[in-house]
């Protein structure tokens, strides 16, 4: 069994924060999905238009995030959260390239419900992932890099033992944690906080659940993280 967890301090800073989690083990990421390719182009076309003339920073499905990061002590407008990020480039007419399957579906579902959503090679865990607090003994491998680096202690990340998978929770993924066509065997984690957005966490999961399973023949396992419930173990 492995388990995927929220340190109880991470509560105590945002007490309403909440992950849906979907895994799933035999994607075949070494094909693009043609479902997929089809469902990325109509997604970013209806977010362009839906969004045409919105003030991200003021929309309040990213507002939330962007007060969790001064909460963090993090510049929201230094270090873009993964779903602001993503909104800002698909709301400005540029293209997001296919990359793979796994990778390409999250952003549809990002996008769909403009949440934040993570993809994670459970093949290359060591331990347990957790969302905690970085240490001294933590090291981060920027994408690209071959040497990693030391960390800053009391960041918030994504981290399996001491290998940070993502910096400033939901910034920055390592060269370590991304994604390949290799990856058959992957973690989804889709941030969210309750009373603001946790209807559409748990309506991405479903939905990123019965498509797995519908395209891939998978029998995805899927559950819910809060700070009453804030361990998912799964096989």
């Amino acid at each position: 069994m492995k388990k995927f967890a929220v340190d109880p301090e991470v509560f105590k800073i945002l007490p309403n924060y909440c992950l849906g989690v979907v895994v799933a083990r035999g994607i075949n990421n070494k094909e693009q999905n043609a479902v997929i390719h089809q469902r990325m182009e109509e997604q970013q076309e209806a977010f362009r238009q839906e969004f045409a003339q919105v003030n991200l920073k003021e929309y309040p499905g990213i507002c939330v995030y962007r007060d969790a990061f001064y909460k963090l002590n993090m510049n929201p407008n230094k270090f873009m959260c993964s779903i602001e990020a993503l909104a800002k480039r698909v709301q400005k007419g540029s293209r997001l390239p296919n990359i793979n399957s796994i990778v390409d579906l999250g952003n549809v579902m990002s996008l769909k419900y403009v949440l934040p959503m993570g993809a994670h090679d459970i093949d290359r865990f060591d331990g347990d992932m957790m969302v905690r607090f970085s240490t001294e003994e933590d090291h981060f491998q920027p994408l690209g890099e071959e040497a990693a680096e030391k960390m800053p202690t009391g960041e918030l990340v994504y981290a399996n033992g001491n290998t940070v998978k993502t910096r400033r929770w939901i910034w920055r993924q390592s060269d370590d944690g991304k994604i390949t066509e290799d990856t058959s065997y992957a973690l989804f984690p889709i941030d969210g906080f309750e009373g603001v957005n946790d209807d559409k966490v748990q309506k991405a999961r479903r939905e990123l659940a019965e498509f797995l399973k519908e395209q891939f023949g998978c029998e995805p396992e899927t559950g819910y993280i809060n700070s009453q419930n804030p361990e998912f173990w799964f096989e």
